[in-house]
C-alpha cells in the first residue's frame, strides 16, 4: 500500500489543481464569446468557474469542521454543474 501523501495546503489538492486549471481554460475560451453575450452568459460563466476552485479551498481551510467541510464540497460541486 502506498504511504499517505502530506499535503500543506489546497493548492497540494489534486482536484484543486484540475479546477484551477479548467477555471482558466474556460476563462480564455470565453473571450471567443460574442460580444453581446459579455455580461450574461459569459459572466456567469466565468464566475461559475472561478467559484470552484474557490470553493475547494475555503473547504480545505474549514476541513476540521466536518458540515461545513462538506457544505463547501457540495457548493463546489454545485457550481461545477452551473
Amino acid at each position: 500500500m502506498p504511504k499517505a501523501q502530506k499535503y500543506r495546503g489546497f493548492k497540494d489538492l489534486k482536484v484543486y489543481q484540475l479546477a484551477y486549471k479548467l477555471a482558466m481554460e474556460i476563462f480564455e475560451e470565453s473571450k471567443m464569446f460574442p460580444r453581446e453575450e459579455k455580461y450574461s452568459l459569459t459572466g456567469q460563466i466565468r464566475r461559475s468557474s472561478r467559484s470552484v476552485p474557490a470553493n475547494i479551498a475555503e473547504a480545505w481551510k474549514k476541513r476540521k469542521y466536518k458540515k461545513v467541510f462538506v457544505s463547501k464540497l457540495i457548493d463546489a460541486f454545485a457550481e461545477a454543474g452551473e
